[in-house]
């Protein structure tokens, strides 16, 4: 395996490229730009690569469906609002069950808010991620080296059930500078059976839609659809945790590192805290977290947002233990002894 020195945002990139993406279709927006000026310069290089930037998020997102639809292996990124304006076209790849990967790189909103990270899309990503009844597969890397290996899962989980599926990483991790390796696995770049691509009078043509006038063939899809999602909730939900806590910290992506040194500093004071790390949003790894807190007095969700993950961790635990947050917003990134005072505090609260 070979390591290199790359930013969050070109490892993605990187790592699309050798997981077989064919295709890319982008617009500029900060803080994921690298994504696209990475994916101009190397897609074009390798045999069949395709890269466009489109005229908008949304001509980029329906040329994704486009490239979907023929069978290719392709992919999108932007940032918060530009997502948003992809949003539309995501709920008709999802209506077609097509696969492709969607790369949000977060940053402050709502509205154009500011170019800093923020953690403020999980409602987005993992509730309303378009309209209609869907839902996208989200993974949520925590470093660069997950920024390459959640990229080459998103891809086979799109393919294994025929979804889109949702990076969902926020511009810290976008562009701060790790080692990485790549693995020298590749994935079969064979057209998509599916796609209309030409049948040549060699088999059925293939339709790709999302439209049915018929109530009761749009009801079979859906139901159809919802059976695979039921498949991902139970194969594809994953975490990393610690066990045995009596304080438990949730949170995911850049802020997990955070979290991560303000438990290890409470461990150090005698305090029995624990890390619980989603590393998928959607499906929510329920049986994880169920194992994390066996012994928990209480859960501290930490979040760049106003808590938009509280509700999951509240569902997941059946409202059996109290739940608490902490968060920045406005691009501000959690400290570690912001969240060892909240840690302190409710070891006083649960534990007296």
């Amino acid at each position: 395996m070979e390591k290199s020195l790359m930013k969050g945002n070109e490892a993605c990139a990187e790592a699309a490229i050798r997981a077989g993406c064919k295709c890319y279709f982008g617009y500029p927006i900060t803080p994921q730009n690298e994504i696209t000026a990475y994916m101009s310069k190397c897609l074009p290089k390798i045999e069949g690569g395709v890269f466009v930037q489109a005229e908008s998020e949304i001509g980029a997102v329906n040329m994704l469906y486009g490239c979907a639809g023929s069978g290719v292996r392709c992919m999108t990124s932007s940032s918060s609002p530009g997502i948003s304006l992809k949003a539309e076209g995501i709920s008709y790849l999802a209506g077609a069950d097509l696969p492709c990967v969607i790369v949000n790189i977060q940053r402050g909103g709502p509205g154009l808010g500011t170019i800093q990270p923020s953690q403020a899309d999980y409602w987005q990503a993992t509730k309303a991620m378009g309209h209609g009844d869907l839902r996208i597969p989200t993974l949520a890397p925590n470093s660069v080296q997950e920024m390459v290996d959640m990229t080459t899962k998103a891809f086979k989980i799109a393919e294994k059930y025929r979804t889109p599926v949702m990076i969902l990483a926020d511009g810290l991790l976008g562009q701060m500078m790790e080692p990485v390796n790549f693995s020298d696995e590749t994935l079969s770049c064979e057209p998509y059976s599916f796609g209309a691509n030409g049948h040549g009078n060699k088999r059925p043509k293939n339709i790709i839609n999302s439209l049915y006038l018929d109530p009761l063939k749009l009801e079979e899809r859906i139901n159809e659809r919802f059976a695979r999602y039921e498949k991902i909730r139970l194969n594809e939900s994953a975490a990393d945790y610690d066990k045995g806590a009596k304080i438990v910290v949730a949170a995911y992506g850049s802020t997990a590192r955070v979290a991560r040194s303000a438990v290890d500093k409470a461990r150090a004071e005698g305090i029995n805290a624990g890390l619980f790390r989603p590393q998928t949003l959607w499906p929510f790894p329920e049986k994880q977290i169920k194992d994390a807190t066996v012994n928990a007095k209480a859960v501290l969700v930490s979040e760049m947002s106003m808590g938009q993950m509280v509700d999951d961790v509240k569902m997941a635990l059946e409202f059996k233990l109290p739940v608490e947050f902490f968060g920045r917003q406005g691009g501000f990134v959690p400290n570690p002894d912001e969240i060892l005072a909240k840690i302190k505090e409710m070891e006083g609260k649960y534990n007296a």
